[in-house]
């Protein structure tokens, strides 16, 4: 019997697989559990449309990742922290920090899961932050930091 699985199921495959399984096994575990539908032509037709779906979503996704990108290019937000007399930071920048100050000077609403911060932010100057906007799509942005007055 095909079966078309709603969910992944750890010895049959991954959502929206289509896979031959036993009758039995059907009728009395996949079916009654809601882990997948029979691969009638209807389900069948229903999958193919929600695949076309989910592909053009992913699309629009990659292509305002590429035009957030493209806008953040030249970029740069700055910081003002209390300065000791070395030079050193009070503290350091975080990235829920750097995502309030994209957010405040820049107008964009990033997670502050996306932004990577690839060494601390402990004394005055520029540094490179990376943002990861999609899994293909990587932005940078300078995170300027100054003494504050």
């Amino acid at each position: 019997m095909k079966i078309i699985l709603i969910q992944d199921v750890k010895s049959l495959g991954k959502k929206g697989d289509i896979v031959e399984v036993n009758q039995g096994y059907a009728r009395n575990f996949v079916l009654p559990k809601k882990l997948g539908v029979e691969a009638t032509p209807e389900n069948l037709n229903d999958l193919k449309l929600k695949n076309q779906n989910d592909e053009k979503i992913a699309a629009e996704n990659l292509a305002e990742a590429e035009r957030i990108k493209a806008d953040l290019a030249d970029k740069k937000v700055t910081v003002e922290m209390k300065v000791g007399a070395n030079g050193k930071t009070f503290g350091s920048v975080s990235s829920k920090e750097v995502a309030e100050l994209i957010k405040k000077q820049l107008g964009y609403d990033i997670d502050k899961k996306k932004i990577v911060i690839s060494e601390p932010v402990k004394a005055l100057g520029g540094y490179n932050v990376k943002i990861k906007l999609h899994q293909k799509v990587t932005a940078e942005i300078m995170l300027d930091v100054v003494e504050q007055k």
